[in-house]
């Protein structure tokens, strides 16, 4: 069995492999989105997973681990996105997109191996529906804190919300390659 660290840096590796590919394509038009698209896609793509994992089939053959990816990489978009709150640019560099890819990995990566060492590594005897479930909440959680302009009283801020998503996400894409 492979560690959480070796399994977690192959997870990211492969989300961060497709975003650059696409990035090559498309450039940075994700630019554009405002942080309460970026959530709505991030809803999107684990609403699709849950409603597949309580009907028990699908129409649509792409792989649900698609969409944890796609949710990842989403969640490292926002958090890029409020990093550059105040750059008008839409156009950015390849380089400069890589590195920030990589910085969010690797904070959010720390985050995990934080909580895991203080819950035991829990999720891995998670089911994966309860894995799709939390990052709805964690969705819903980022909704309500855009609905109140950022403002919380006592809680975290989106990107720990975003943050968590991801590492829901990879401890998903882990449980399905297993």
């Amino acid at each position: 069995m492979h560690s959480t660290s070796q399994q977690y840096d192959s997870a990211i590796s492969k989300c961060k492999d497709i975003f650059l590919k696409k990035m090559k394509d498309y450039g940075t038009a994700w630019r554009n989105l405002r942080p309460t698209s970026l959530t709505d896609q991030i809803f999107i793509k684990a609403q699709r997973v849950k409603s597949i994992e309580e009907k028990g089939t699908q129409k649509v053959q792409d792989d649900i681990s698609g969409e944890y990816i796609g949710i990842i990489n989403y969640c490292i978009i926002a958090l890029i996105q409020l990093e550059l709150t105040d750059d008008t640019r839409i156009d950015l560099p390849f380089d400069e997109v890589a590195d920030l890819y990589t910085k969010y990995a690797v904070q959010t990566k720390q985050l995990m191996e934080d909580k895991n060492h203080d819950y035991g590594e829990a999720w891995r005897d998670m089911r994966l529906s309860s894995l799709t479930d939390l990052i709805l909440m964690k969705v819903f959680r980022v909704k309500q804190i855009e609905d109140n302009k950022g403002h919380t009283i006592i809680s975290e801020g989106v990107d720990a919300n975003y943050m968590d998503m991801i590492n829901y996400s990879v401890f998903a894409l882990i449980k399905l390659a297993d």
